[in-house]
């Protein structure tokens, strides 16, 4: 196996695949070096004499600066390199699109296809609190349905949708929260939906039902805790009525175009960027090349190699879009008095992920080489095919619920350090190294790790077979763990 690598011919550093001793002598991709001290797996080791003040360059992008002078073999990390990373930035428009080419295959997976025309991979039952007050009762109602069907009928899952908020919001965050909400009743997933209110919220019923649009009325049904006398019998009853219209569904083929794939990564570690955001990457452009859609979100992660990303822009338009979202999100971060850079994670830097340019040019690999054909607003649904963008932060829990609310199926999600973390669709954790992998079985569901000494496209190859199965009904960890979880953005006043 090798030792160490370079992510790309202009870097001055590569990355330890194992653990490096003070003193051992290495040799790999025509280098020829020797480790001055101890290098933990993961992290980066100087490949040429980097004098203070100057750039440290990984992935073929700067990722710092040298705080000292930091000779050949010498570990680079938090200790000798800083951010160059700032305040908001002007932006040019300069498009370079070099997408890789896949070759387009009839491929299907056995979905659901809805009234409205779009497909779930899931039988789905929800029940959505319009307000945190009635979350313990949605859960009572639950479980009179699992004691009555514990197969849970034609159901997959029957998750409740759990949130604290709904009541005693303002602004945008009301708003925000009623359309997370929204968006959770029209998911492709969902057979059948329970929306749940107190009754005197201000997420109030009658008001949801109204900005709801055109549903399907057999298969979303409403009930107020206050206007009813057993609020479990009348939810349990509304249920009822759910699985008998849900009775008749069935699977069928649906081609891969009709497959919407969320992007996302945390606990990342230094194999990140090597194996499993570069398979995402690959998935998501031969995904597009079938037709289908991926989203990236997690904006404080592409602060750093939003160049990159804005130089894919489709058109100058959706440039602007990724400026205003790279902006906004930089904005939010000052008006609060934080620093746009306070990140990576202690778990990051552990695992050799020393700045947020270094964290950020890992993370966007997850989104290939295909064009940006659109930039979403934190709450918007996917509207065109093709690689989007979407505004959310990098918080693992409400990235991926606004992936989910975005109309992604499913959510692929990488990790270095594990997580036991599911959405309220089903979320695919990729592990970036085998120790992970083979640790953590019972959270993980697929193993990247082979990719440092197994082809690209023989990886690939696996990981799209998986994911069809996936598609068509096979359980991820975080199903199979009863892991399915709801977070909303907050930004604002809580009366």
């Amino acid at each position: 196996m090798r030792t160490i690598t370079k992510m790309n011919p202009r870097d001055n550093v590569a990355v330890a695949l194992r653990p490096l001793a003070a003193g051992e002598a290495l040799s790999a991709e025509g280098l020829t070096l020797r480790s001055l001290r101890d290098v933990p797996q993961g992290h980066k080791i100087a490949t040429a004499p980097i004098p203070i003040g100057t750039v440290v360059m990984k992935y073929g992008a700067p990722i710092g600066f040298a705080a000292e002078d930091i000779e050949i073999g010498e570990w680079v990390h938090t200790h000798n390199i800083r951010t160059t990373l700032a305040g908001e930035e002007e932006y040019e428009y300069k498009p370079e699109l070099h997408p890789a080419e896949y070759p387009r295959r009839e491929l299907t997976f056995d979905g659901y296809r809805r009234q409205n025309g779009k497909v779930g991979i899931r039988n789905d039952l929800f029940l959505v609190p319009t307000v945190g007050c009635v979350n313990g009762i949605a859960e009572l109602i639950v479980a009179e349905y699992k004691a009555a069907y514990p197969d849970l009928g034609p159901f997959d899952n029957v998750t409740v949708l759990s949130h604290p908020y709904g009541c005693s919001q303002l602004g945008d965050d009301h708003r925000m929260t009623r359309s997370i909400l929204i968006d959770a009743v029209n998911h492709p997933n969902a057979g059948g939906v329970l929306v749940f209110g107190l009754g005197c919220e201000n997420n109030i019923v009658a008001e949801f039902r109204e900005l709801l649009g055109d549903y399907d009325e057999s298969r979303v049904k409403f009930l107020v805790a206050q206007e009813v006398g057993d609020e479990v019998e009348a939810g349990f009853a509304l249920l009822e009525e759910l699985r008998e219209a849900a009775l008749e569904d069935r699977r069928e083929p649906v081609p891969l175009s009709e497959l919407n794939v969320g992007l996302k990564c945390g606990g990342s570690d230094g194999f990140s960027g090597i194996t499993a955001n570069p398979l995402l990457g690959a998935f998501s452009d031969f995904l597009i090349a079938q037709g289908g859609s991926t989203i990236l979100t997690e904006v404080p992660e592409m602060f750093g190699a939003e160049k990159m990303l804005m130089a894919r822009a489709a058109d100058e338009q959706v440039f602007e879009d990724i400026v205003w979202l790279i902006n906004d999100f930089k904005q939010y971060f000052l008006s609060h008095g934080e620093v746009v850079y306070e990140n990576p994670s202690p778990g990051n830097k552990a695992g050799g992920i020393s700045t947020l340019e270094d964290k950020s040019l890992g993370c966007t690999q997850k989104a290939g080489t295909s064009a940006v054909v659109d930039v979403l607003k934190y709450g918007e649904k996917l509207r065109r095919k093709g690689l989007s963008l979407l505004q959310a932060p990098g918080n693992d829990l409400v990235a991926s619920s606004a992936l989910a609310a975005a109309d992604c199926q499913l959510v692929l999600f990488t990790t270095g350090r594990g997580t036991p973390f599911g959405s309220f669709v089903p979320t695919v954790k990729v592990a970036t190294n085998n120790q992970l992998f083979e640790k953590k079985g019972h959270w993980m569901d697929f193993n990247a790790g082979p990719l440092l000494e197994r082809p690209m496209e023989d990886v690939l190859e696996e990981f799209i077979a998986y994911l069809i199965e996936v598609a068509g009904g096979r359980k991820t960890r975080n199903e199979q763990n009863q892991v399915r979880e709801l977070a909303i953005f907050k930004t604002g006043v809580t009366l």
